[in-house]
């Protein structure tokens, strides 16, 4: 006893507390990864879990690019905070735009999927309300949100000057968010629990056709999903 207590080792002194310390590690990674109502953002984003169909997607009123009635729908949940949406907005998507969107042939949905934060949450109300007030030029101000640097182009001052720049009735829209935000709340939640019923648990993670890409995934993963559906 007189060993362990005044020349044992650190591991024989205090075993315990270290048995005790690694278990909870373990336990709450295990919480962490294996919970999924704690998402994620990347590559891992969006592991399915149930069969998925792009017919299934509610896209009725929401923000989307693209014709109308383009014979291929894909559909993206997104945050606005989200680093690797970025790069899949930038990257994947441009070069979607490109080559499939711009020619009619096919139409992006961009899905709510807010979970890093009020800024995501206050943006995305606005998104709504410039989709409402101006649904034509809301695809040149989401580009302009999701390419803008700096810590504060999420604030209201920003996308008020954002919108502006691009002739978009600011005050209208200012209206619509006191009018209506308790409403783009809720739509903005429901997107998010529809992806959530599609195996989605971060972002990005899209839907094109009966295949759920997860992450962001370069455009030689999306090109032949589309080309499929074409």
């Amino acid at each position: 006893m007189a060993d362990s207590t005044n020349g044992g080792t650190f591991i024989e002194k205090n075993g315990t507390a270290v048995a005790l310390l690694l278990g909870l590690i373990i336990i709450a990674g295990a919480i962490y990864f294996g919970n999924p109502s704690a998402p994620k953002t990347g590559d891992e984003a969006g592991a399915p879990a149930a069969a998925v169909d792009i017919k299934d997607v509610k896209t009725e009123g929401t923000p989307f690019i693209g014709d109308e009635d383009a014979p291929v729908t894909v559909a993206v949940w997104f945050d606005y905070q989200c680093s690797f949406c970025k790069r899949f907005e930038s990257t994947t998507l441009k070069d979607l735009k490109a080559e499939f969107v711009d020619s009619g042939k096919v139409k992006i949905v961009y899905k709510d999927f807010q979970f890093l934060g009020q800024a995501s949450l206050d943006t995305a109300i606005y998104s709504h309300a410039v989709w409402e007030a101006a649904p034509d030029k809301w695809g040149t101000w989401f580009d302009a949100v999701m390419t803008g640097e700096g810590e504060n182009t999420l604030s209201r001052a920003a996308l008020d000057a954002t919108a502006a720049g691009l002739g978009i009735d600011t005050a209208r829209v200012a209206t619509l968010i006191t009018e209506k935000g308790g409403e783009y709340t809720t739509i903005i939640s429901a997107s998010r629990d529809e992806g959530a019923t599609f195996g989605i648990n971060g972002t990005p993670g899209s839907i094109i056709g009966t295949s759920l890409v997860a992450g962001a995934q370069p455009y030689t993963v999306v090109k032949p999903l589309v080309e499929a559906e074409l």
